[in-house]
Order: structure tokens, then C-alpha cells, then sequence
């Protein structure tokens, strides 16, 4: 399946975004609000600047304190993306995930974010996959 299949069955096909200005705390507030683990940090919608997750507000607070919740997303964000295109499999995009072992990956159609996926959207996706095919063999294999 590729990823352009994933990102029209999403239930959900906004993809959240947040200004680098803005503060941790605030960050964490939409994180918990909306149940998300990632946030695409970009002035323009369609422009990533960086990714900011759960797992970078917990870092930081383990780290600095609560005090951390006043500094702005700009400051902890992950600047260096890694991401798709629409028309990488969900395969690909499932080995780059676990080998950089983050979660989220924008989808670009060149210079513009397109979408975001999770490493549930795509190993449901690749679930789905191996259902249909696992379905088609054994109805070649009972003669259907």
C-alpha cells in the first residue's frame, strides 16, 4: 500500500500544526487536547520547519523541570525531518520509522506537507495488506 492510500483512509486527515513561538506548555496542552503524540511545527501550514512529540516535552521536563514549559517549541522541536512521499510504500516508510525509531513522518509532494502519518497508520495499513493477501491465497489454495 502506499502512502498516499494510507492518508485517504485516515480517520482524521488534518494535520495538526503549531507556530515555533509558541510555549511548551502550550504545545503540550494541544498535544493532550487533540490526543496526539506529534505536532508539526511550521509557520506556513504547508512548510515543516521541524516535529515536536510527547516524547521531546518529557525529555525536556525530565531535564530542565517544570520551567521547561515556558521555552518555545523552536527550542526542543526536532529540526532534522525525515519524510515520505505519497507514493512510497508503506513497507519503506515502516523501515525508515523504526530504524530512526520515531513515530511521525510528514508526507511531501515536493516542497509542500501533504499529510502526516503515524506508526499506526502505516502498520495498520501494512495489517491491512497482509489480510488481503493472506484472503487471496487461500482462496487460491481452496480453488475459489
Amino acid at each position: 500500500m502506499l502512502v498516499g492510500q494510507i492518508l485517504k483512509n485516515k480517520a482524521i486527515k488534518e494535520t495538526v500544526t503549531i507556530r515555533p513561538d509558541i510555549t511548551i506548555g502550550e504545545a503540550a496542552t494541544l498535544l493532550s487536547a487533540r490526543r496526539i503524540g506529534a505536532v508539526v511545527v511550521a509557520t506556513n501550514p504547508r512548510t515543516p520547519e521541524g516535529i515536536l512529540s510527547e516524547r521531546d516535552v518529557v525529555r525536556e521536563l525530565g531535564k530542565s523541570g517544570p520551567s521547561a514549559l515556558n521555552n518555545k517549541v523552536s527550542d526542543f522541536m526536532t529540526r532534522k525531518l525525515v519524510s515520505c512521499s505519497p507514493n512510497d510504500t508503506a513497507l519503506a516508510v515502516l523501515e525508515r520509522m523504526s530504524t530512526g525509531r520515531f513515530r511521525h513522518m510528514p508526507v511531501m509532494d515536493g516542497d509542500v506537507m501533504i499529510g502526516l502519518v503515524s506508526i499506526g497508520d502505516v502498520v495498520k495499513a501494512r495489517l491491512d495488506e497482509l489480510a488481503m493477501e493472506n484472503n487471496a491465497l487461500e482462496g487460491m489454495i481452496m480453488g475459489h
